[in-house]
């Protein structure tokens, strides 16, 4: 690659772009919603959400020394991942409690780029954490989902006209934003009814010895502050 195209790619990565008009963003934001809200769009759009909550989960066990041995998502959009390392600890701690926060901390990460006009940049990135997370998929319907999600963001990244691109990047951090908060509220309501004993909160409970709902108040906390403050960031207020 010349040393021109390596420049070129350069100044279009940390480039500035312009943000799509208030109603767009407005707009990406109800649609986000839509796909949020109704149980039939929120099985499949989910998926998604699985994709970042157990990217969260390898991402920390590889930052805290740990190894990671694979991630499996399933059609019925849950997901396990398998680290190997030490079974108590803080990188076991932060580890199990990567996965429910994820979506909303990725979102609120995308919605600051997003008011730096950075919108190249938050695509490239998220395109990067895909192909990264692909290579450690041990299942074929995981294999699937995060190739097409991540061929999806290539080509808006490379073939999109830059309006496409920054609508685009608008709708998937509103998602993120919106789509960290109801898995939360669903966890609690299987764990109200006795459900999901193995759940990140109750892990997280016998890993620190503090009562679940604890950590479930965390989950909570981190989602909706992040949505508002993302929220905030992206209608410039």
């Amino acid at each position: 690659m010349s040393s021109s195209t390596t420049a070129g790619l350069w100044d279009r990565l940390t480039g500035i772009q312009t943000a799509p008009g208030q109603w767009l963003v407005i707009a990406c934001g109800l649609a986000a919603l839509a796909a949020v809200g109704p149980r039939p769009l929120w099985r499949l759009s989910r998926n998604a959400i699985t994709i970042a909550h157990e990217g969260g989960h390898g991402l920390i066990a590889l930052l805290t020394g740990r190894s990671l041995d694979g991630i499996r998502l399933h059609s019925d959009t849950s997901g396990v991942t398998v680290s190997r390392g030490r079974p108590t600890g803080i990188g076991m701690i932060l580890t199990a409690a990567a996965g429910y926060t994820a979506p909303s901390l990725l979102g609120l990460g995308g919605a600051a780029l997003l008011s730096a006009h950075r919108i190249t940049l938050l695509l490239w990135a998220a395109t990067a954490l895909l192909a990264a997370m692909l290579v450690m998929i041990r299942n074929a319907y995981g294999l699937l989902t995060v190739v097409l999600t991540g061929a999806t963001f290539v080509l808006v990244s490379w073939l999109a006209p830059a309006d496409v691109q920054a609508v685009f990047a608008y709708a998937v951090v509103w998602f993120l934003l919106l789509g960290g908060v109801r898995p939360v509220f669903e966890l609690g309501a299987k764990r109200r009814h006795g459900g999901a004993p193995d759940s990140d909160a109750d892990q997280l409970g016998r890993l620190t010895h503090l009562h679940p709902v604890v950590w479930l108040l965390l989950f909570h906390v981190v989602a909706l502050c992040s949505l508002v403050g993302g929220g905030r960031w992206l209608l410039a207020l």
